[in-house]
């Protein structure tokens, strides 16, 4: 592997990166890879992992069994009302 040096790092990025190791238990080295294999959209295979814009980060995700409840709670409002579409 290659070693890189990074020099500058703004003091709260140095805060938040230490912050992130100390909740993995890991080492700063281990966590600065981790961040830049994710940022960067690789896993730490090296393989490239598709990346999208969309909002789950923000948003969250559903597992199957919320999906399934939603679907199940708003089945009523799902039929159409074949002499409204006429």
């Amino acid at each position: 592997m290659k070693t890189i040096t990074i020099r500058k790092i703004p003091p709260e990025l140095a805060r938040k990166i230490e912050a992130y190791a100390e909740r993995e238990g890991t080492s700063l080295a281990k966590a600065v890879i981790r961040l830049l294999l994710r940022a960067t959209g690789l896993s730490p295979d090296g393989v490239r992992r598709t990346r999208w814009g969309d909002l789950d980060e923000l948003a969250g995700t559903w597992t199957a069994e919320e999906a399934d409840a939603f679907d199940r709670v708003v089945a009523d409002q799902r039929p159409i009302d074949p002499d409204v579409w006429r």
